[in-house]
C-alpha cells in the first residue's frame, strides 16, 4: 500500500546514454520540446485564481512531465513518452533526431489503439504499477539495430520503424498475435522477445518479429487455471515492487522463469460496482494470515527444451524478492525473504544444476523488519554494492570476497543508488545527508569512501538515474515554485542539456497562477520520544487579527515521506486559494528517518502516528492566525485509516475528518504488507483488533465523511461497508460518498473535481469555512 497524495516517480534510464557525450552540442534542441502540450495555456500577464477544475484539467497544470527517457543504440535518437495537451493521461512516443535537430511523434497511440478492453490480469498489473489511469504507450524497447522500437498498445505488440527505408511505418508483431500480450521484453542482446500469453511464457526471434515467425511457448500448458508462468504473483507486484516474472541470461540462451500456483490462496468475491452494471470477479487474494501463492523458479533454455528447478530451500512459505544474473551468466542471484520478513538471504545459484547456497543474510533489528530495495549493483569484478539498514540507517556497503566494507555512514539515509562507474571507481547516489527534506546527489570514490562530493543543486529536491556506465545522469528536480524539471548531466553533475526545462513562464500552464503562488514554510516540533517531527505549511496572505481554517493532510504509514522541500503540488495551492491553511506533518513510522523512527509502528499501527498528528494539531492551535475550532483532517488509503483512528482516539480535537479508501480491518488486507508490520493475525495479543478501526468506531463524535471507489481491488470496499455497518449499528452519524467503477486511485478530470467539491461542501456544512474574525 503506497498512495501518497503527491506521488513522485523517478525516470528510468535507457541503455547507451553515455553516447550523448559524443557531439553533445547537437542536442541543443532538447530544450525545445513541442509546444503542442501547452497550446491551451493562458497568458501569465494577469494573476488568476487556481480552481479545482483547472488543477485536474488538461494540459497538466505542472507542465510537461516526460517519462521513460531512452537513447537509441546508435545514439541518433533521444526518445521519451509525452502526454497530450487535450488528454493528459494519453501518452505517445516522441523522438529527437540528432541528424535533423527536430522532435517528432514516433508512435501515435490513438492511431494504434484498438479500443480493446484489457483483461483483468492486465488491468491489475497496471493498478499495481500505479498507472491504471494512463492510456496509450506505457513502455517501449529499442531494437538492437536502432531502426525500430518495440511498443505494446492495448495488449498488442507493434514494431515502429524509426529510421531506414521503412521509417514511419508501424506494423504489428506477427509473432505476438493471437491474444493479449503481457510483460513483453527484449533480451539483453536484442535478439529475442519474450512475453506472457495465456499464463505461459513465449519466446520469438526479433529478426523475424515483423514477419510470420511464430513465437514458441517455452513453458508447459497447465490444466490448472491457477498456475501462471512468467508473471509475478499479486503480493510481489503490490508489496515488493517486483513486476518481473522472467529474467534473461546475458547471452539470451536461457531465462529464469517464475511459476506460481495460487490454488491454495483464498478466493474472494470482488464486486466492481459500476454505474450501469456490477461485474463480479472471483479473485485469489492472500489476506493476512492465509496462504500465499506457491512460488518456484526454473532455469529454462530459450528454445524451451531444457528446464532446471532452482533450489529455494526447505521452507516453501517464503517470498522471492529479487532475481539477477551475474554479468558472466555463470550465477543466478535470488533474494529470499522469510514470511515474517525479518531475514533476507542472498542465494547464489548454479544455473546448470539449480543448486543454491546462502551468500549472505540481512537480519532485521529487534521489533522491526527488512526493507527491500532495488539499490544494489553486481560489479564486473564479482563484488556487490548493497544498500542495508544494518547500522540503523540506510547506507551503502561493498561485499567482496566474503567481506563487508561500509561506504557511507551517519545519521542520514541513502535514498537511491543511482549508478556505478566501474572504470573510474565512482558511485553516484542520492541521500538526505544535508537536508532531510530535500534529496541531493552525491559522488563517492570507492577507493576513498570517506568523502561525498555533492553534485546537485541544493536549492532543489533532487532524484536521478544513470546509464549503465554511470557516466551520464538523468536528473529530475523540483522546488517550491518549480514543478519537475529533467536534464542530462555528466558524471560531475554538470548539466549537458535540458530534457524538459519546464520553466514556469510564458505559456506554461502554471504561469497564470505564479503571481498568487503561496510559499511553503517548514518547521519541526518534538514527538513524545524527543524525535523531530517535520511539518510543512502553506497559508493564504494573512491579515492582522484574522484567523483561518486549516486543511491538514496526512498519510502516516510506512515507506512514505510527505514533507519535502520540492514542488508541493497544485492541489495544495488550490486549497489555499479557497482561504484554508494547508498543513502536513510526518509522524513516526514514516520514511527516510532511520530504523528506530520507522519501527515504532511495529505491531502497533494506529498509535504513535495518531499521537504525532495530534501533536501537530496542538501546535497549530497555538498559532495566533489559526482558528482552533476550524481544523479539518484529510487522508487517503493509509491516510484514510488514520483519519478514522484520529477521530476515534481524540474526540473534538478536529472539527471534521475525511477518510478516502480507508483500511478499517487489517485482516482484509494482504499478507506481505500487513504481516510485515502487524505479524500473524492468529497470534495472541489482540494486535489486529487494536490496530483496526472497527472496535472503537462508536466513539467517533465529530463529523466524518468516508469516500470509497466501488471497484477498489487494493483496499476493497468491504473495509468501508464493515465500518459503515458498525457505525449504523451504534447509531453514530457519518456521511459517505461512493464512486461506481472507480478503483483505489479515484480520479479523472471531472471525477476528481466532484470528489474534492464534495469534501469542501462537507466542510462548509460543518462550519470549517474561511471567514470569521
Amino acid at each position: 500500500m503506497r498512495f501518497p497524495l503527491r506521488p513522485f516517480s523517478r525516470p528510468r534510464a535507457g541503455a547507451g546514454l553515455a553516447a550523448l557525450l559524443v557531439g553533445m552540442t547537437a542536442l541543443s534542441g532538447l530544450a525545445s520540446l513541442p509546444v503542442h502540450a501547452r497550446e491551451t495555456a493562458v497568458s501569465s500577464a494577469a494573476p488568476a485564481k487556481l480552481t479545482l477544475e483547472r488543477v485536474f484539467a488538461s494540459p497538466g497544470i505542472a507542465g510537461a512531465t516526460p517519462r521513460a527517457l531512452r537513447l537509441s543504440p546508435d545514439g541518433r535518437f533521444v526518445t521519451v513518452l509525452r502526454n497530450r495537451a487535450e488528454d493528459r493521461d494519453r501518452y505517445d512516443l516522441w523522438g529527437f533526431d540528432r541528424h535533423t535537430g527536430h522532435w517528432r511523434m514516433l508512435v501515435d497511440s490513438a492511431r494504434l489503439s484498438s479500443g480493446h478492453e484489457l483483461s483483468e490480469a492486465a488491468k491489475m498489473q497496471r493498478e499495481r504499477q500505479r498507472i491504471g489511469g494512463i492510456k496509450g504507450v506505457v513502455s517501449y524497447d529499442w531494437s538492437p539495430d536502432a531502426q525500430s522500437v518495440l511498443v505494446p498498445v492495448d495488449g498488442q505488440l507493434f514494431l515502429a520503424h524509426v529510421a531506414g527505408k521503412d521509417a514511419g511505418k508501424v506494423v504489428p508483431v506477427a509473432a505476438a498475435t493471437g491474444g493479449e500480450v503481457l510483460n513483453p521484453g527484449l533480451g539483453p542482446k536484442g535478439g529475442h522477445i519474450a512475453f506472457v500469453r495465456d499464463r505461459r511464457l513465449w519466446v520469438a526471434p526479433l529478426d523475424g518479429a515483423a514477419q510470420d515467425s511464430a513465437a514458441q511457448a517455452v513453458t508447459p500448458e497447465e490444466s490448472n487455471a491457477d498456475v501462471h508462468w512468467g508473471e509475478a504473483e499479486f503480493v510481489a507486484q503490490e508489496e515488493m515492487n517486483r513486476m518481473a516474472g522472467f529474467w534473461w541470461a546475458p547471452d539470451e540462451t536461457q531465462l529464469v522463469v517464475e511459476r506460481f500456483d495460487e490454488s491454495g490462496v483464498g478466493m474472494v468475491t470482488r464486486a466492481a460496482i459500476g454505474a450501469g452494471a456490477t461485474k463480479v470477479t472471483q479473485q485469489r487474494y492472500p489476506a493476512a494470515g492465509t496462504p500465499n501463492a506457491a512460488v518456484s523458479l526454473f532455469v529454462i533454455s530459450a528454445d524451451g527444451k531444457s528446464r532446471v528447478a532452482i533450489d529455494l530451500g526447505p521452507d516453501k512459505d517464503i517470498y522471492v524478492a529479487r532475481v539477477d544474473w551475474a554479468k558472466d551468466g555463470k550465477t543466478v542471484y535470488v533474494q529470499r525473504l522469510n514470511r515474517v520478513q525479518d531475514r533476507l538471504d542472498m542465494l547464489a545459484v548454479d544455473p546448470a544444476t539449480g543448486a543454491s547456497r546462502v551468500l549472505f543474510s540481512e537480519q532485521a533489528a529487534p521489533h522491526s523488519w527488512v526493507n527491500l530495495s532495488n539499490d544494489y549493483r553486481f560489479l564486473a569484478d564479482g563484488s556487490l554494492i548493497w544498500w542495508s539498514e544494518r547500522d540503523g540507517h540506510g547506507h551503502l556497503y561493498r561485499f567482496r570476497d566474503g567481506q563487508w566494507q561500509q561506504l557511507t555512514q551517519g545519521n542520514w539515509e541513502v535514498t537511491g543508488l543511482v549508478g556505478v562507474d566501474e572504470k573510474a571507481g565512482r558511485v553516484i547516489l542520492t541521500g538526505n545527508r544535508d537536508d532531510v527534506l530535500a534529496g541531493q546527489l552525491y559522488a563517492l570514490d570507492l577507493a576513498h569512501p570517506g568523502t561525498l562530493t555533492p553534485l546537485g543543486d541544493p536549492g532543489y529536491d533532487n532524484a536521478a538515474s544513470a546509464d549503465p556506465s554511470g557516466r551520464t545522469l538523468i536528473v529530475t528536480r523540483s522546488a517550491d515554485r518549480q514543478p519537475q524539471q529533467s536534464y542530462l548531466a555528466d558524471e560531475t553533475g554538470k548539466r549537458l542539456a535540458w530534457i524538459e526545462e519546464n520553466r514556469v513562464e510564458g505559456d506554461h500552464p502554471y504561469a497564470p497562477f505564479l503571481a498568487t503562488h503561496r510559499p511553503a514554510q517548514f518547521g519541526t516540533i518534538k514527538a513524545a520520544d524527543g524525535s523531530d517531527l517535520h511539518w510543512v505549511m502553506i497559508t493564504p496572505p494573512l491579515e492582522p487579527g484574522k484567523t483561518y481554517p486549516v486543511f491538514t493532510y496526512h498519510y502516516g504509514g510506512p515507506t512514505v515521506q510527505v514533507v519535502k522541500r520540492g514542488w508541493q503540488g497544485a492541489l495544495a495551492q488550490a486549497v489555499v486559494a479557497r482561504g484554508y491553511i494547508w498543513f502536513a506533518i510526518d509522524n513516526r513510522g514514516s520514511d527516510n528517518r532511520g530504523v528506530a523512527f520507522a519501527s515504532q509502528i511495529h505491531h502497533a499501527m494506529g498509535t504513535v502516528e495518531v499521537e504525532d498528528q495530534l501533536a501537530g494539531t496542538q501546535y497549530l492551535k497555538t498559532l495566533p492566525f489559526v482558528d482552533p475550532t476550524r481544523i479539518a483532517t484529510f487522508g487517503w488509503s493509509y491516510g484514510g485509516y488514520m483519519t478514522i483512528k484520529m477521530l476515534e482516539k481524540h474526540a473534538h480535537v478536529w472539527a471534521a475528518g475525511i477518510a478516502v479508501a480507508p483500511v478499517t480491518r487489517w485482516e482484509l488486507y494482504d499478507t506481505a504488507y500487513t504481516e510485515r508490520y502487524l505479524g500473524d493475525p492468529k497470534a495472541q495479543g489482540g494486535v489486529y483488533e487494536r490496530a483496526g478501526a472497527i472496535a472503537e468506531a462508536a466513539k467517533i463524535r465529530d463529523p466524518l465523511l468516508v469516500i470509497h471507489g466501488m471497484a477498489d481491488d487494493n483496499v476493497v470496499l468491504d473495509n468501508t461497508t464493515a465500518f459503515a455497518a458498525t457505525m449504523q449499528a451504534g447509531a453514530v452519524p457519518f456521511e459517505m460518498m461512493l464512486y461506481p467503477g472507480q478503483t483505489h486511485a479515484i480520479g479523472g478530470p471531472k471525477i476528481s473535481v466532484h470528489l474534492y467539491e464534495r469534501v469542501f461542501d462537507f466542510l462548509d456544512r460543518h462550519g470549517v469555512v474561511p471567514g470569521g474574525k
